[in-house]
């Protein structure tokens, strides 16, 4: 599917499904180099904050949960100022790493075209192809770079959408979407099927969950848990349309996108 390349893709392997050896890699590493090699020298606040991203993502769910079970008068102000935090320390991190021009330019690229795609449908409610592009985004380059795209999308367009108390919310969920996207691929779970297209599908119904969550506390008084079932029965219907158009966006996208991409990364792979 999607991977590492330094001069143009070799021909595929005889029984070799399309693309199928490029799963789970990195387009920013080089495929000579010895693991961790290309970290060897990072600045110590780098390998900090690459340690915190994951406690980072985690802690703000966790804190809707716990503050909304405490009842915390001000949990919509202190929630969102977790989000806040977890995303200047993701955007810090992707910073910190150097990413070469090869990881830089498509991931510019990418998320760009995700704003623009996200604006291109927005008379389809719920169709959006962010999650989907943020997915190949994290699987390609990595899961910092999934992050930055899912962001960034959500950030540029809604200067068109209007900006608001849900925009940090927005940059969250679908940065979290490719984060997970490339640590799946990491794993090589993106090449089984099953798998990336249930990541697709769940990854729409997690970002209404997120988005759910920041309306419930901010919105819903008083909160009771019936009020919060009653507000995400209501959403469910458009995040499973978001889901599965994602999944469509992924069937169309994952191979030819996988493909441009390790052009991309051979042309600048400076």
């Amino acid at each position: 599917m999607i991977g590492s390349a330094q001069t143009p893709p070799a021909p595929e392997r005889p029984g070799e499904k399309p693309g199928e050896r490029f799963v789970g890699r990195n387009l920013g590493e080089r495929p000579d180099e010895r693991p961790g090699e290309k970290n060897r020298g990072r600045r110590p606040v780098a390998r900090v904050l690459a340690a915190l991203e994951v406690p980072a993502l985690v802690a703000v769910p966790a804190a809707m949960v716990a503050l909304a079970a405490l009842g915390v008068p001000a949990a919509a102000g202190l929630t969102l100022a977790v989000a806040l935090l977890a995303l200047a320390l993701l955007l810090a991190s992707f910073e910190a790493s150097r990413p070469a021009l090869r990881q830089l330019m498509p991931t510019a690229v990418l998320a760009a075209v995700a704003a623009a795609g996200r604006v291109l449908f927005s008379p389809l409610p719920d169709v959006k192809p962010v999650s989907a592009i943020a997915i190949v985004a994290g699987a390609a380059l990595g899961r910092r770079s999934g992050f930055v795209v899912g962001a960034v999308a959500a950030l540029v367009s809604n200067l068109f959408f209007g900006q608001g108390p849900w925009t940090p919310w927005q940059m969250y969920a679908w940065g979290l979407v490719g984060y997970v996207g490339g640590v799946l691929a990491e794993h090589g779970a993106l090449g089984r099927p099953a798998v990336l297209y249930g990541w697709g599908l769940a990854s729409g119904i997690f970002y209404g969950l997120i988005l759910n969550g920041y309306y419930v506390l901010g919105y819903v008084q008083p909160l009771t848990w019936p009020s919060v079932l009653a507000a995400c029965a209501a959403s469910l219907p458009l995040d499973v349309t978001h889901g599965v158009a994602t999944c469509a966006f992924l069937a169309a996208i994952w191979l030819p996108w996988g493909r441009a991409i390790r052009r991309v990364v051979a042309k600048y792979d400076l």
